[in-house]
């Protein structure tokens, strides 16, 4: 190793994407400048891919077939482009947004999302992993009516409703009617 080489893209040879070469220049040229002081390391955490093909294939972090193979528990919560509004006016409502997450839990262990401007959705995504958010954030910000982005909306909303606290929305039944 020589300490006072910096290296980025396909010369690293871990993920060669121009997003991800972008990326470690970052790293690179802040270590050139401040190394003697404080060395950082790359942050590969979530680093998204696309295939730009018809329709478009985006995934970041974990897939079904890595989190089975590393014996990592998931729940997987999907939303169909079908039903997108946005996706339909567009002719275009063919694919899906699918998210694993620990069991219970919102954390984001990764998505994968088919269908037209999939790498556009998946960003939302990406930064909810690195910033450490989960699928609560991604369902409490307001999203553009109708839009592609609400799709990832919806894929949250499914999970909130997979998790909701059925005694309390018992509760609030019982609640509500003894009001009337």
């Amino acid at each position: 190793m020589y300490p006072n080489i910096y290296a980025c893209g396909d010369a690293v040879g871990t993920y060669q994407f121009t997003h991800t070469a972008a990326h470690q220049a970052w790293y690179a040229t802040i270590n050139a400048l401040f190394g003697p002081f404080r060395g950082f390391r790359v942050d590969y955490s979530a680093i998204p891919a696309v295939t730009f093909v018809d329709p478009e294939v985006a995934r970041v972090g974990l897939n079904e077939h890595e989190a089975r193979a590393q014996g990592i528990a998931y729940e997987v919560s999907r939303y169909e482009l079908a039903e997108l509004d946005r996706a339909i006016t567009e002719d275009q409502a063919q694919g899906f947004v699918k998210v694993f997450t620990p069991p219970g839990k919102d954390r984001i262990l990764g998505a994968t999302i088919v269908g037209q401007h999939a790498g556009e959705l998946l960003a939302e995504f990406t930064l909810a992993m690195r910033r450490g958010m989960g699928l609560n954030a991604i369902l409490g910000t307001i999203h553009a009516y109708p839009s592609w982005a609400d799709a990832n909306n919806y894929v949250a909303g499914s999970w909130k409703k997979a998790h909701a606290p059925e005694w309390l929305l018992a509760w609030l039944v019982r609640y509500h009617a003894s009001r009337l």
